[in-house]
């Protein structure tokens, strides 16, 4: 990847962080740390990766994508927002009463396709949209990103079986493999290792990397289907609350948000973050 296509994404990547800071801030709400951990990977998709767009949000040729995650919506409305899918005053009405942008991703967004809260339900709600394209010989792509919380859910499971039974190839899972969930570390609620022996056995076709590096993700990403038949699951090793260094890895960062006092801090924490995109490319 060039240094302008680094810089780039970094500088995207910086105002979606910002904003997720200033949304959830505003609104008083919770999930900080579940958003900036997936910054780097929703900032890729949407800028190198998905067929979608703006001028014409419900193009039946788009890709689909879902966050499962839906506590996190944030994260893909600032996207949403910083690529022209809705206005910018949009965002400080986040969780907010009237408010256009509510607390878990809905689809009464532009440019959200499915609403999503409980865990468990974007991966079979994805491998329903793969099946139905693939019945009608469409080409557009499914993609769903997924939390730790998701993986713990029987619904996730069943769906992992389907898909491969069903040789969803169009299908794209990813994984925020932040390794905390809501109450704590994912290792002392229900370990998912060895995850990828896991998923390679149930049929699935799977890579590890770093979901804070665009170079790692440009090297997944350009690989997909990762086989023929199968369905591709891209685990990304995510770290939580990444750029706001005091928050980074902690449990309290699932529910909480930044206070008043710690806003400016926080936001220069994520600035900090993004210039070490910028030295590693020079």
């Amino acid at each position: 990847m060039t240094f302008r296509e680094t810089r780039e994404l970094a500088d995207f990547a910086l105002q979606v962080r910002t904003d997720c800071i200033r949304m959830t801030n505003h609104g008083q709400s919770g999930h900080i740390g579940s958003m900036l951990s997936m910054t780097e990977i929703v900032t890729y998709l949407y800028n190198r990766v998905l067929h979608v767009s703006a001028e014409n949000p419900r193009d039946p040729n788009r890709d689909r994508f879902l966050l499962s995650k839906g506590h996190a919506g944030a994260c893909v409305y600032a996207a949403l927002c910083r690529l022209g899918y809705f206005p910018e005053d949009w965002l400080m009405t986040y969780y907010r009463d009237d408010g256009k942008l509510m607390g878990h991703i809905s689809h009464h967004v532009p440019g959200v396709e499915f609403s999503t809260g409980s865990l468990g339900h974007g991966l079979p709600v994805a491998a329903g949209m793969a099946l139905a394209a693939k019945i009608r010989k469409e080409d557009h792509r499914v993609f769903c990103l997924m939390s730790d919380g998701d993986m713990n859910e029987g619904s996730t499971w069943e769906a992992i079986v389907f898909a491969a039974q069903q040789k969803l190839d169009h299908l794209v899972g990813i994984l925020d493999y932040n390794r905390i969930q809501a109450l704590g570390f994912s290792k002392d609620i229900a370990e998912l290792e060895p995850l990828e022996d896991k998923l390679r056995a149930f049929g699935w076709s799977v890579v590890t990397i770093d979901g804070h590096s665009y170079d790692a993700l440009e090297d997944a990403f350009a690989k997909l289907p990762f086989a023929c038949d199968k369905p591709s699951l891209v685990i990304c090793r995510t770290v939580k609350a990444r750029g706001v260094p005091w928050l980074e890895n902690t449990v309290k960062s699932h529910y909480g948000f930044i206070p008043d006092d710690k806003v400016a801090d926080a936001i220069a924490g994520c600035k900090a973050f993004r210039d070490t995109f910028v030295k590693e490319a020079v």
